[in-house]
């Protein structure tokens, strides 16, 4: 249905089962800026009542890349991750290991999010990169100049800046040499190993932080079969949570781990969301972004703002709803982890909520893996709290409900 000033108006020649309905907005995914102009502009010629603000992040729009905002986003997590660790990860050097390149706009952004990160080793669908011992502050220059390069890929590293025994490998290889250095630094026996093994290695690696900005699934729940997660192009270097070293996870990009992988990474001690929280500063900017749009459009109908003048009020908001948006990231970190401050505190409510939840029929627990009966008296019984991936869901439909 489209709008006219307060007054809904149907699509003619329709017939109407639902009530009225004039909010569509669309998320152009790929390419959003060249995508999104073109949805707008199809919004503009049928008179929608939402004109450019039918898809966010056109040329009129914010650029997620540009404000690098859903990385910024996934760092808040990284950065409370490491804070209850007592570490700063923005004074302090830090090995890391992550799915993507420098020209991806999360994993690009957020590997130059701190001058202390230390990638050792990093892969994409094409290649390989190992770094044994990086020197973190001539690596995140030379990150920088790739991420500025147009298309760049891991072959485009300045290979003398990578440590002794280092280097770049070709995914399509037949086994890989490796070298002293590679060795030590993941323990690894044989000399030699297949490109999938390698990335195997790096899946299980020791390491402060794994950041995913690629896409894939590359860990399940050791209960969960290939099958289940249902990528078939990762099922070789598919990794179980139970193998993890890593201290954190930060899902920069979506569905890197299973949710029951999460749960069970979690219950093994290691720090992480889920991808809903951490990369949601994307999603969250684009709400910005169309509310704002809808807001000052009705001043530049009125004829008090012209639409030179509107944009320009847009791109000088920049920075500022960058901010709003990392405060979102910020405190929904903290709402969680208040929770996991006092598990055992809030268990009780917790269970209750679900129960709650469940029969007016607004939650199955079971498509949203959280625990049934026998698993939360099992969890009473040993004080285990629900992990932070699982409140994460709950917290979800506990916002939902109040809002309703």
């Amino acid at each position: 249905d489209n709008l006219k000033g307060n007054k809904v108006v149907p699509p003619p020649n329709t017939v109407r089962i639902d009530g009225d309905d004039p909010y569509l907005v669309v998320a152009a995914d790929k390419g959003t800026a060249t995508f999104s102009d073109i949805a707008n502009s199809v919004s503009m010629a049928y008179g929608f009542w939402l004109g450019d603000a039918f898809a966010s992040g056109g040329s009129a729009g914010y650029d997620h890349k540009k404000m690098g905002i859903t990385a910024r986003g996934g760092w808040e997590s990284v950065k409370r991750h490491f804070r209850e660790m007592d570490f700063n990860c923005q004074k302090q050097d830090f090995t890391v290991i992550g799915v993507g390149d420098m020209s991806g706009d999360v994993f690009g952004n957020g590997m130059l999010l701190s001058p202390h990160i230390r990638l050792i080793g990093a892969f994409n669908h094409m290649h390989i990169f190992i770094d044994p011992e990086p020197d973190a502050a001539s690596t995140i220059v030379e990150r920088k100049r790739l991420f500025k390069l147009p298309r760049s890929s891991w072959t485009d590293y300045d290979a003398s800046l990578i440590s002794k025994g280092g280097g770049i490998f070709e995914r399509s290889a037949k086994s890989i040499e490796l070298s002293e250095e590679i060795r030590k630094r993941f323990a690894i026996g044989k000399t030699s190993v297949t490109p999938n093994e390698l990335i195997g290695i790096l899946l299980r690696a020791k390491t402060d932080l794994l950041w995913f900005g690629g896409i894939g699934t590359y860990i399940k729940a050791t209960s969960e079969s290939h099958l289940e997660v249902g990528d078939r192009a990762n099922d070789a270097i598919r990794i179980n949570a139970a193998e993890l070293n890593a201290r954190i996870i930060g899902e920069g990009a979506n569905l890197g781990v299973t949710q029951r992988a999460r749960v069970e990474a979690a219950l093994g001690g290691v720090r992480l969301y889920a991808d809903s929280i951490d990369n949601s500063a994307g999603v969250d900017c684009s709400d910005h972004e169309v509310n704002i749009k809808i807001l000052i459009d009705q001043v530049v109908a009125r004829g008090d703002l012209t639409p030179k003048q509107r944009n320009a009020l847009l791109a000088k908001m920049t920075s500022e709803i960058g901010l709003q948006v990392l405060v979102d990231n910020y405190r929904q970190t903290q709402a969680i982890n208040m929770i996991l401050f006092d598990p055992m505190g809030v268990f009780d409510n917790q269970v209750r909520l679900m129960r709650m939840l469940e029969k007016i029929g607004r939650l199955n627990r079971t498509v949203e893996f959280l625990p049934d009966d026998e698993t939360l008296i099992e969890r009473a019984a040993t004080k285990t709290g629900l992990t932070g991936p699982e409140i994460a869901v709950l917290m979800s439909y506990a916002k939902i409900w109040v809002n309703d």
